[in-house]
């Protein structure tokens, strides 16, 4: 019984499975000759005439021109685009001539050059260069009004102490946290040193832009005219 069994199941199997083409046939493709042909159409007839004949041919593939195909040659045969020779590419060929670029300079070109310009045209052209040649003498600086204010480029050309050094007594309360304040007004620090020396500054401080004595007022720094006089 259990041999029966195994014998059945194969050959349910073995019917399953589809069948395989041969391959002498060819696989995958139907080798059955088609019922009905198309005919290829023939090759449309051309004409044996040569280009330089006098008369006009057609054919097929249609008409040309011959005497329009031999008005296009010249009295050697050859042929031409527009009244020029038509010029056969060749390594041997001469480089194109440029004739009248304006887009191109030649004034690196020394024959160019010599056959405008001469010794004498440069004489007259220096002479002319040298005619409209001008030369301005320099003039005094002008002097600076006391009624403007303290200078305070000059202030910091005549100190040597470093910022912080005190160099001055100063007396009162709060001192940062008054300079704070009214440093607050001035639109820059030269400004406020300007205000500060015009003020009685550096010796006697009655704003409060000073606190630590240095005789610079709201953290104005000296050293940055000191090094541009230096440079």
């Amino acid at each position: 019984m259990k041999y029966f069994l195994m014998a059945a199941t194969v050959g349910a199997l073995a019917a399953c499975q589809p069948a395989i083409p041969d391959s002498g046939a060819g696989v995958g493709f139907n080798t059955t000759a088609p019922t009905t042909a198309t005919a290829v159409p023939a090759a449309p007839a051309v004409s044996s005439q040569s280009l330089d004949g006098a008369s006009a041919s057609s054919g097929a593939m249609g008409s040309f021109d011959a005497a329009r195909v031999a008005a296009s040659l010249d009295d050697d045969g050859t042929a031409s685009v527009s009244g020029r020779a038509v010029v056969d590419a060749s390594p041997s060929n001469a480089a194109p001539v440029n004739v009248s670029n304006p887009g191109i300079s030649d004034e690196n070109d020394f024959d160019a050059v010599a056959s405008r310009q001469s010794i004498e045209s440069d004489k007259a052209r220096i002479a002319q260069n040298r005619a409209q040649y001008e030369v301005i003498q320099p003039t005094a600086l002008p002097s600076r009004s006391d009624a403007a204010g303290p200078n305070v480029v000059e202030y910091a050309l005549q100190t040597k102490h470093a910022r912080g050094t005190k160099v001055h007594t100063r007396f009162g309360l709060g001192g940062q946290s008054k300079m704070a304040r009214n440093c607050a007004g001035y639109a820059s620090d030269d400004d406020a040193q300007a205000d500060f020396l015009a003020s009685g500054g550096p010796s006697r401080d009655r704003m409060g832009l000073d606190p630590d004595g240095d005789g610079y007022a709201c953290g104005w720094d000296p050293s940055l005219y000191r090094r541009a006089a230096q440079g």
